[in-house]
């Protein structure tokens, strides 16, 4: 185990998908930079013993498996959620499956969202760039993505959000501000909400804004890398306990899991922060079962 790490850590966001399912140019972008290795991250896909054993050497407890539909830009299905469901099996102590529901096609919102309960869904995925509508699009006549938070907030289930760009072919960058967020805050007071990338690169003063107006947003750091943390959130020791880590990890340019938290915890911040975001926080919000 990685000398630095401190044990529990949880490393709230990574990319276990079923990439084989991404469209042939989204999947070249994501090999960028990774060919040597390419067909191993593929196997990785296949064999959780594989993740258990990296995460192992990495000094990492338990990481969440970032799954969402995303049809007409990424390629995934809503077989991505059973594909989550079924990979956490292999350790359900360590493994925390996220899913989604795809408001632009869904028949059944609270059906579906039922359905990811039952499958042991800890946290439903927004990705409003790859589905192609803003956060709060329930205010411009999209229902079905209200009683999806709705029903979310009635059964006490997170939602993370995706803010921020997206390098992938055919994502609109545009919905990607976490402005969006603050009227989901208002609107559903009692969710759970996890602002994923802190509106990285262009949002971050907008993202910061709404992390210190609304108490039930939660500031989740992947994809920002650690050396630039204090660059996009000078404030950030005012937002302790309610701060996650997370990597992105094997998205592109993102570094190994215990690299990023080695520079995590190198930073001139206070312990308890760091104690909080790695350990604290993420077993509070996703106890174990």
């Amino acid at each position: 185990m990685n000398s630095s790490a401190r044990p529990g850590v949880t490393d709230i966001h990574i990319h276990i998908q079923p990439w084989r399912q991404l469209k042939p140019a989204v999947a070249e972008v994501m090999r960028r930079g990774k060919e040597d290795h390419w067909e191993r991250l593929l196997a990785l896909m296949d064999d959780p013993r594989a993740l258990l054993e990296i995460m192992d050497r990495d000094g990492i407890a338990r990481v969440g498996l970032i799954n969402y539909p995303s049809p007409d830009v990424m390629g995934f299905t809503d077989e991505t959620n059973e594909f989550a469901a079924r990979y956490a099996e292999a350790a359900p102590d360590r493994l925390l499956p996220f899913g989604g529901v795809h408001p632009r096609f869904t028949r059944d919102p609270e059906g579906q969202v039922e359905e990811l309960l039952r499958l042991g869904i800890r946290c439903i995925k927004i990705h409003p760039p790859h589905q192609l509508y803003p956060a709060n699009a329930y205010t411009m006549g999209l229902e079905a993505l209200a009683r999806i938070y709705r029903r979310c907030e009635e059964r006490g289930l997170p939602v993370m959000v995706h803010t921020g760009t997206s390098v992938f072919p055919g994502a609109r960058c545009k919905y990607g501000r976490p402005m969006e967020l603050d009227d989901m805050a208002i609107d559903f007071p009692d969710l759970v909400i996890l602002m994923a990338h802190g509106g990285r690169p262009l949002w971050c003063d907008e993202a910061f804004f709404i992390l210190r107006r609304h108490r039930n947003v939660y500031l989740e750091l992947s994809g920002i890398p650690p050396k630039r943390l204090l660059e996009y959130f000078p404030r950030l020791a005012e937002l302790e306990g309610r701060l996650l880590w997370g990597t992105d990890w094997p998205s592109p340019g993102v570094n190994g899991m215990g690299e990023n938290l080695e520079q995590f915890l190198s930073l001139p911040l206070p312990e308890s922060l760091k104690e909080r975001a790695t350990r604290i926080t993420p077993m509070e919000l996703f106890p174990p079962r």
